[in-house]
């Protein structure tokens, strides 16, 4: 009677502690993701003064400026972790190409702000790949931790499942870039 009393509580005190696990990795997952978010704001609210810049410049290409509002304006409708990556991943298509049709236009490449501003895009950039790594590493955690066993018991009682990584969407994006010298 004791050793079946033994395991019960064995047993319920794996159980809470698998249960916190989830939880704190859970939390941390939610940081990571709170992270991306703060960089996904920085560069919402750097692009409009982009634009401001580069429309000064009356010949500058329409098209680029109207895709990038575009793009801007579908950044905020996302509902989840795997959309909000397809609607990044075009924002930073469209950046790329906006700072690519920058270079026909030296006057505007020789402008302080459209400098200041650019630098601080690609700093943009850098702290977003940064916070995408932590928050896919976070992500991986938890995955590994709701599937294997026995702590796959405890993720499948509670309903603990892991979000989606943050992933590239394009194919463009994964291969290296021509440098022209």
């Amino acid at each position: 009677m004791y050793i079946i009393i033994a395991i019960l509580i064995l047993a319920a005190g794996w159980a809470g502690f698998t249960f916190n696990r989830f939880i704190r990795q859970r939390n941390w997952m939610l940081e990571a993701w709170s992270g991306v978010d703060v960089q996904l704001k920085r560069r919402y609210d750097l692009v409009p003064r982009l634009v401001e810049c580069v429309k000064a410049y009356r010949d500058f290409e329409a098209s680029v400026l109207e895709s990038l509002a575009a793009a801007r304006a579908n950044a905020g409708v996302a509902k989840d972790v795997s959309e909000t990556g397809k609607v990044e991943n075009g924002v930073t298509q469209t950046l790329r190409s906006l700072l690519a049709v920058a270079e026909a236009y030296p006057d505007l490449k020789a402008s302080r702000n459209f400098q200041d501003l650019s630098a601080a895009l690609i700093d943009t950039e850098d702290q977003l790949q940064y916070a995408r790594r932590y928050y896919n590493g976070t992500v991986r955690d938890y995955a590994i931790l709701a599937e294997s066993f026995p702590s796959s018991i405890v993720a499948g009682i509670f309903g603990f499942r892991p979000d989606g990584y943050f992933e590239v969407e394009s194919s463009t994006e994964r291969q290296a870039p021509e440098v022209k010298l």
